[in-house]
């Protein structure tokens, strides 16, 4: 029997951790699970979860993250006790749930430290909390930081012990011990935080020591070949923490004691986007702290940071950088991504936009959700999209995500599905990131649909108006309109100007934008286009009539947005776009002043109006009908994927 060439090799090929084989190199990384009972037991849909990635094809997935020591950590976060009922069987159902694909279950224990409450969704309950520390000291936030005794600390490392032993009971087969991101372990590590004078500060063997103690005290619990993983930040990445040099020193300190290094970067308080790379920064930015360490020492290395095409995984593996590959939001996005490239069937895959949905849901609302994946966080409600009972003939209007979308999934029930898109191309919105090199991924969602389509033998008729009467002609048994919506341009004087272009129309007017250029409009789409305008080397200009830019944008996405318009854009707050010129945009500020606002160019991005007529026109055209996307409420991608795939489970 001839064996399968791999187009990816060292991705596809096995490795042995500790007395543990794993089936290749792709790794789905720590993720606090989705719900999350009031007494920090494992919550119902939390198991399906992990269990998705699992079915997907990655090698190990990790559940996180499970507090050791709630008394010095009074995070709501996962708990593991034998005094809880249902502790230890919710851990054990998650394990269980990851095992029976073929995965390796893993967990991470974790303590917060003088982060403790960061989730809690009421961000006013964590000032109530006891904040503990290597040191005493302030946060930069007026939070209190106070310094762990001897006694706690050696309270905390053996609960380290217990707490893996019980993991080892519930079914895991490997650890991971969460030494990074600024976590208290980390603290202990860092410089900056730790400013003892005992035998846990001072010299770097001293605030390595706890780091030693904690992972001595795993591997009694678990016994020999049980696989330990260390977590790290390769380096901290702020002014006074530690640095790539000292990250190597560490790795060496802790690798007899462990069987995979982990490098990851950052430290929570000062550079959560370092950790977790937003779209502005280069797939794989931080493998070279991984690639570095791995040099300098014995043991596995595993990099993670905004991984998601094989290609370059591939590339990191092949030229030593790195022995594993972590995966975390690109596993949300397509969990089904390690099966694709074991199979060959990388042009399928969802790529992860990094547009921080997923982590902005969960410190929102306590939930998960994916922008392009709708099945996160919803994973016990069906995992699979079953064939329909009675076979339709569906016909979707509008060749936006959500149009996409549910004629993807009413196609994979069985229907006979026909796409109806007015123009000659499909994408909708989409098409307009194609521009914006950051936001390319978005773009590549379309292509990545519409190849989909195609192959589940979804009729696409482009260039066709959806009417009454070719909905007659047609006779569909159901009809979702996903007609989407249009922009509002505001009626000022100049606005149909030759040096004015919409910003959904940028990607095909983009070479008539000269040097300065003025965007009217603060919102997300608006502020993305001045920054990649910015970042091109023109003089920015956003004008937003409300006291704050980008309030559709969400928790995670807006910090580092900002920051990349305070460095590349002048902002007008409270002004009100009011004339066109030549010169640039007449507005009326605050004071009621006019004020002449500089710019060869106009960027308008003022925001986008429902295209109710349309629905209006259409929706008596058949016996079942369902609205989705904008064209029911102005929304985002994330509501779009969301209301197309649940209309074709609908019918």
């Amino acid at each position: 029997m001839l064996k399968m060439t791999q187009k990816y090799p060292h991705l596809c090929e096995p490795i042995t951790i500790g007395r543990v084989n794993f089936r290749n190199r792709m790794f789905s990384a720590p993720m606090g699970g989705t719900d999350i009972t009031a007494d920090c037991c494992v919550g119902p849909r939390t198991p399906g979860f992990y269990e998705l990635r699992a079915k997907g094809g990655a090698a190990a997935v990790t559940a996180s993250e499970l507090v050791v020591h709630p008394a010095t950590d009074a995070s709501h976060m996962f708990h593991l006790d034998l005094k809880t009922p249902g502790s230890l069987a919710g851990w054990t159902f998650v394990a269980d749930a990851i095992a029976r694909h073929g995965a390796v279950p893993s967990v991470e224990l974790s303590h917060s430290g003088q982060y403790a409450g960061t989730y809690l969704i009421d961000k006013d309950a964590k000032r109530n909390l006891t904040q503990y520390g290597p040191s005493d000291w302030v946060r930069p936030d007026g939070i209190p930081v106070k310094a762990l005794i001897e006694e706690q600390i050696q309270d905390i490392v053996k609960a380290y012990g217990e707490t893996a032993a019980l993991c080892k009971r519930a079914g895991f087969q490997m650890i991971m011990v969460h030494g990074g991101h600024g976590w208290l372990i980390n603290q202990f590590l860092s410089p900056a935080f730790n400013h003892r004078t005992d035998q846990y500060g001072g010299s770097f063997e001293n605030r390595l020591r706890f780091a030693r103690e904690v992972l001595t005290s795993v591997r009694r619990a678990v016994g020999p070949g049980f696989p330990i993983e260390f977590r790290m930040s390769g380096s901290e990445m702020f002014e006074g923490g530690y640095t790539l040099q000292d990250g190597v020193k560490i790795a060496q300190g802790i690798e007899d004691l462990v069987d995979l290094i982990h490098v990851s970067a950052g430290s929570y308080q000062f550079g959560f986007f370092n950790t977790h790379l937003p779209m502005f920064s280069e797939h794989g930015a931080n493998v070279y702290l991984a690639a570095e360490i791995k040099k300098h020492v014995n043991k596995p290395v595993a990099t993670i940071g905004a991984l998601n095409d094989p290609e370059q995984m591939e590339e990191i593996l092949a030229s030593g950088k790195a022995d594993v590959i972590y995966m975390a939001r690109a596993l949300l996005a397509d969990p089904e991504l390690p099966n694709k490239v074991m199979a060959g069937r990388e042009d399928e895959i969802v790529r992860c936009l990094r547009c921080f949905t997923c982590m902005a849901e969960r410190p929102t609302t306590g939930t998960r959700r994916c922008t392009v994946n709708p099945l996160i966080g919803r994973e016990c409600e069906g995992m699979e999209v079953l064939p329909a009972a009675r076979k339709k003939r569906v016909v979707v209007v509008g060749g936006g995500v959500g149009g996409m979308k549910a004629a993807l999934t009413a196609a994979q029930r069985g229907h006979t599905v026909t796409l109806l898109e007015k123009t000659d191309q499909l994408g909708g919105i989409l098409k307009s990131e194609q521009a914006l090199p950051f936001k390319y991924e978005m773009y590549q969602l379309g292509l990545s649909l519409a190849r989909q389509m195609e192959r589940e033998g979804v009729e696409v008729r482009l260039s066709t108006t959806a009417t009454p009467e070719l909905l007659k002609q047609m006779k569909p048994d159901a009809l979702i309109l996903a007609v989407g919506s249009n922009p509002v341009i505001p009626p000022i004087p100049g606005i149909r100007s030759e040096n004015v272009i919409v910003v959904n129309n940028y990607y095909l007017e983009k070479d008539k934008v000269e040097d300065s250029v003025v965007v009217l409009g603060g919102g997300l789409a608006g502020c993305e286009c001045a920054v990649h305008l910015g970042m091109e080397g023109k003089k920015v200009h956003i004008v937003e009539m409300r006291d704050a830019l980008a309030v559709d944008c969400n928790i995670r996405h807006r910090p580092i947005l900002m920051k990349q318009v305070e460095k590349y854009c002048t902002v007008h707050l409270n002004h009100a776009g009011q004339e066109v010129t030549k010169d640039g945009l007449l507005c009326q500020d605050a004071e009621g002043q006019t004020v002449l606002i500089p710019g060869k160019t106009i960027i308008c991005a003022v925001g986008q109006r429902s295209d109710r007529y349309t629905v209006m026109t259409l929706r008596d055209c058949a016996p079942w009908v369902r609205e989705v996307g904008d064209c029911c409420r102005v929304s985002n991608i994330t509501n779009a994927i969301y209301q197309g795939y649940h209309a074709a489970l609908d019918l």
